[in-house]
């Protein structure tokens, strides 16, 4: 059952409208089905987006931040809760705890890191917990042809790529976490082995 969604995002805006009116939505949808965004606490780019409007359709909101970023990401006022982290790994693993599933707009270097990490993390079993992308104007278009490369080239199991569930619709991705079912896999490490 989902009560918490970590959002993974960019920390600008993009090039494209799109990108802010995908965060928009994500953030007003799961506002209005009573699912607490979990974030990374800025104010600027599409994390800001995404909580504002999570805030103004009357959603909680958590930010998690590490103190180092606090200037750079400008904390949002008015959060649900704010917590100041010690570190990048600190927050992510924050962040993880808190969620129920994990959904990535589109974003940098940082919001690749975090996807992948925890889409790892479930393939080694160490959560079973859903990983959406949403491919808004085929922003991960390319990326996912990659993925699929790795698949033919045997880097990446079948198994493995399923457990990435994809749309390039907000409503369609939200009921696809809701509904996800993890594949059976063998644990190979605890939570506190990564």
């Amino acid at each position: 059952m989902l009560r918490r969604v970590c959002v993974f995002c960019g920390s600008s805006e993009g090039a494209r409208p799109e990108y802010a009116e995908a965060a928009r939505s994500v953030g007003r949808l799961l506002a209005e089905n009573a699912l607490t965004v979990v974030y990374g606490g800025g104010s600027v780019g599409l994390m800001g987006v995404l909580a504002d409007a999570a805030l103004a359709a009357g959603g909680r909101v958590v930010g998690v931040i590490p103190k180092v970023l606090m200037e750079k990401e400008r904390v949002l006022a008015g959060l649900t809760e704010l917590r100041v982290v010690e570190s990048m790994h600190d927050r992510k693993r924050d962040m993880a705890d808190l969620s129920d599933a994990f959904l990535a707009l589109p974003g940098g270097i940082g919001t690749l890191e975090e996807l992948f990490e925890v889409w790892t993390w479930g393939t080694l079993g160490i959560h079973q917990k859903p990983v959406g992308l949403l491919n808004i104007a085929d922003y991960y278009t390319s990326l996912l042809k990659f993925v699929d490369d790795m698949v033919v080239e045997r880097f990446v199991r079948e198994s493995q790529r399923g457990m990435l569930v994809v749309s390039r619709s907000v409503e369609e991705l939200l009921r696809s976490l809701a509904d996800f079912q993890p594949p059976e896999t063998r644990r190979w490490l605890e939570a506190d082995e990564t």
